[in-house]
């Protein structure tokens, strides 16, 4: 029988512990910074169930997280929700803490232990070389998260969450272009001959929708035959795991970028998008979540889960 190594990114949308009239309650994936509605414990709890079902339905081997507050976050949703849905246990699990100023970090659910953990929050531009960056990323902290590191014996994943388009979208390019080539410059780092390696680089990599992104891709510096993006071989228009609020814009900031190796020995791979639970009037009904009013609907999160499959891959 042929083992089947299975990997997703999945963005929680803001999944913090709180303590909430008296108990640990999980923030439920709803952006509170953009809008005065409380919601309410229970809908918390409801939309922290849509998202383990979520990562349950997807029975991934490493699942990539974005914006999770910190491991006893993760801790409390894998032992209080995830579990509870029949999903195998994911005896490691790791979010390191990033740059980010409302504490929102990457994260990893693994079901085999990785060889090594690395996490590179405190790289700079002048660290990786990237001496012709404005001097805030130069000379500070590059990363507005971080990239985490994972070594498996078969492949090795970099988990990341680039910088939003906004709220100034030419700022926010230079910021994201400045993380790609960091990216690229840590990988170039850590394999002789980045071509003939396996390796991932996995997340939401907030690549703008069409009509706002700017000229060329930020995500250039990992394209043009240094990683292949799987989401390419999808037909366009059923490729989509984010839909920008108050439109029907739909872009596809999730990403499972492969080396040429990988790309080479599935050249048949093709990922898969879990779209139940997504928030969003428009999204209630097509989706999944459920609920009378479309801002009391529970939700899993904003985005999509996305995963792919490698046969023979450990």
């Amino acid at each position: 029988m042929v083992s089947i190594m299975r990997v997703a990114t999945f963005n929680l949308q803001n999944m913090r512990l709180r303590l909430r009239e008296g108990r640990p309650v999980l923030d439920g994936a709803f952006d509170q910074d953009q809008s005065n509605v409380q919601r309410s414990v229970a809908l918390s709890l409801a939309d922290r169930e849509q998202s383990a079902k979520v990562i349950h339905a997807a029975q991934a081997d490493i699942v990539a997280l974005q914006e999770v507050f910190d491991t006893p976050a993760l801790d409390f949703f894998h032992d209080n929700f995830l579990r509870q849905t029949g999903s195998s246990a994911y005896p490691f699990r790791y979010c390191i803490p990033g740059n980010d100023g409302r504490g929102l970090n990457v994260a990893a659910l693994c079901r085999s232990q990785p060889i090594n953990v690395k996490s590179h929050v405190n790289l700079t531009g002048a660290d990786l070389d990237l001496s012709d960056l404005p001097p805030e990323l130069r000379e500070h902290r590059l990363f507005r998260r971080d990239c985490l590191e994972l070594d498996f014996a078969g492949v090795t994943l970099f988990v990341c969450h680039f910088k939003a388009p906004y709220p100034d979208a030419e700022k926010a390019y230079i910021i994201r272009e400045a993380e790609a080539r960091a990216v690229r410059k840590i990988v170039e780092m850590r394999f002789d001959d980045p071509r003939r390696e396996r390796w991932m680089i996995v997340g939401d990599l907030n690549e703008p929708g069409p009509g706002d992104e700017l000229s060329p891709s930020a995500l250039a510096p990992l394209k043009h035959g240094f990683s292949f993006d799987l989401l390419d071989r999808l037909a366009p228009g059923t490729d989509w795991t984010y839909e920008v609020p108050g439109t029907h814009l739909h872009s596809r900031p999730d990403r499972i970028l492969v080396s040429p190796r990988l790309a080479q020995e599935y050249p048949n791979g093709r990922p898969e998008i879990i779209r139940t639970g997504m928030t969003g009037p428009s999204r209630t009904r097509r989706h999944g979540a459920f609920g009378d009013e479309p801002n009391k609907a529970c939700h899993a999160s904003d985005h999509a889960l996305v995963y792919a499959d490698f046969p023979g891959l450990e």
